[in-house]
């Protein structure tokens, strides 16, 4: 199983920024899959979750409203979508699969490598 996170970068504060994780190697539309971030110094958090299907989302009341998670199973991606960016928001984003919903980190069985987001105040 590979996830390939990607879309990371240097954003101002306010400002959006779009992740995408390409998924191989699993039945992907099979899958919940999740985004999660790292701050340094704090453990892993979950940020947001989407069902097989697309049809339920899920989300960390710090980005409810400012954050949107949709997948196309057809290319095996999810994306994240994050707007109005906070410097709070500044991580290290990955991407996870799992059969099942679950909001820790330890619920999910495949991870992708990572991708650092940096929002300048």
């Amino acid at each position: 199983v590979q996830l390939q996170a990607s879309g990371g970068g240097l954003v101002q504060a306010g400002g959006s920024l779009g992740l995408s994780c390409a998924a191989s190697g699993l039945t992907f539309s099979r899958n919940v899959m999740g985004w999660f971030r790292q701050a340094p110094g704090k453990e892993r958090e979950f940020v947001a979750a989407i069902s097989w299907s697309g049809g339920r989302t899920y989300y960390a009341d710090s980005v409810k409203g400012r954050f949107t998670i949709s997948r196309d199973n057809a290319k095996n991606t999810v994306y994240l979508q994050m707007n109005s960016l906070k410097s709070e928001d500044t991580a290290v984003y990955y991407c996870a699969a799992d059969q099942e919903y679950g909001s820790s980190w330890y619920q999910y069985d495949y991870w992708g490598q990572g991708t650092q987001v940096t929002v300048s105040s």
